[in-house]
């Protein structure tokens, strides 16, 4: 959520910062709101401050034994009054409140301009494309039945997978890899965290309210909306909520937390896109990292968190570029993303395997995350980054497309050989 101080001193510059995204920032409506509830707290706080006023006369007047009817005739419904202001007061700040909610972060200064994906900028490359002499496969031909659709879709229906054998295996191998290099090598501590969150869970990482219809909601759930449950879109929310109405030690931070678990989307607003093979899912896994920082540290955080995403790619040898997303294709809650895009044979181009990505005090607004100020000062809001370090199912495409021989074999890269020990080759049949 933005800093509603530094709206109100500078919302016309806030509505055009939020233009560079694509977003148009309903300035009367919220001014209009702005000036009610001002104006109604204005009138509380009087009222208040009156009864106060006329309750201490009456009290020193029936002290002294005077006749106090005059007094209480004079207040009159003044008490009927204050309550009709706070009733009024209450429900204008839920409306801004609910209006807020829904305006997405503001792009930082260094976010390239443009509409969508198109208008993104390459900041670098890495490693190098390979050179094929025969017709590389997708991971849905050369895998075959190790790769099953047909049967997920009976199951389940479209865009599941059904894994099994040496890709199956793979895909856990992967997992432990990442796993291992972030917390061994990179310094993050691993956490098991739930799958199913509650709606303040969503709403403090941004999911909700403006993304209700890409979260898979928990059927026969009773009570209120705020009491609902959800499958995760991600770890970043069961993980960065961790931190949620807390004030941290300054000295515990920086926060370094990675986990692993499913994902589940409804992939609402990708209608008809990407419909083959396993690359777009209802349901994923992704080791995911998160880290809570002090502010002002987050930008040399996000170089840090890219960095450690990027490690994974470059000791699977695995061709690579970053992206720096520009304003029309940033998420709801990022300043700054910055996508890594791994090489992808069958499809003959980069496709994301990571986001990272810094919000700033966005989120830590939204779930109350505060550090505590060192001098004995006023809690500061923590700023959060994330990114995915990797999307597993998306590196086990990566992999197999990329060390395809053309015989109908993928050699196991080094790297993971140790968490596959005695295998060097998938073998699929080939032509």
């Amino acid at each position: 959520m933005l800093d509603r101080n530094h709206l109100r001193r500078h919302a016309p510059e806030v509505r055009d910062a939020l233009r560079a995204r694509g977003f148009e920032f309903d300035l009367d409506r919220y001014q209009g709101l702005e000036s009610r509830r001002k104006r109604l707290q204005e009138e509380s706080e009087a009222l208040q401050a009156e009864r106060n006023t006329r309750s201490k006369a009456i009290g020193r007047a029936k002290a002294n034994g005077e006749d106090i009817a005059p007094l209480v005739a004079e207040v009159g419904n003044l008490g009927q009054r204050l309550d009709a202001a706070r009733a009024e007061f209450q429900a204008v700040q839920e409306e801004l409140e609910a209006f807020l909610e829904a305006v997405p972060n503001v792009p930082d200064a260094s976010v390239p301009a443009g509409r969508d994906e198109d208008d993104n900028v390459t900041l670098r490359t890495c490693g190098t494309v390979p050179s094929f002499n025969f017709e590389p496969l997708d991971h849905v031909d050369l895998a075959g039945a190790a790769v099953n659709l047909e049967a997920a879709a009976k199951i389940s229906g479209a865009r599941f997978v059904v894994l099994s054998g040496s890709v199956a295996r793979m895909h856990r191998a992967l997992t432990q890899f990442m796993l291992d290099t972030h917390t061994q090598a990179h310094g993050y501590e691993e956490v098991y965290v739930p799958y199913i969150v509650n709606a303040a869970s969503l709403k403090g990482t941004g999911q909700l309210p403006k993304f209700e219809d890409d979260q898979f909601a928990l059927a026969g759930e009773e009570g209120t909306a705020e009491e609902r449950r959800y499958l995760i879109p991600t770890a970043e929310t069961p993980v960065t909520n961790l931190v949620r109405e807390e004030i941290l030690d300054p000295d515990a931070l920086p926060l370094k937390y990675v986990a692993h678990t499913p994902c589940f989307r409804r992939e609402a607003g990708s209608y008809g896109k990407d419909t083959r093979g396993m690359f777009r899912q209802h349901q994923f896994e992704k080791v995911e990292l998160v880290q809570i920082v002090p502010p002002g540290t987050s930008w040399e955080a996000l170089e840090e968190l890219t960095g450690h995403a990027e490690e994974i790619l470059r000791r699977l040898e695995l061709p690579y570029r970053a992206v720096a997303l520009c304003g029309g294709d940033l998420g709801f809650s990022a300043a700054k993303t910055i996508d890594l895009e791994v090489w992808l044979p069958g499809q003959g181009r980069y496709r994301e395997i990571s986001s990272c990505s810094n919000f700033l005090d966005f989120q830590a607004r939204r779930m109350m995350a505060r550090v505590r100020d060192a001098d004995g000062g006023r809690p500061r809001f923590a700023h959060t980054l994330n990114g995915s370090g990797l999307a597993v199912g998306r590196t086990l495409i990566a992999v197999l497309e990329n060390y395809q021989d053309g015989a109908g074999r993928v050699a196991v890269p080094e790297a993971l050989r140790p968490y596959l020990p005695g295998l060097t080759h998938l073998t699929f049949g080939g032509t």
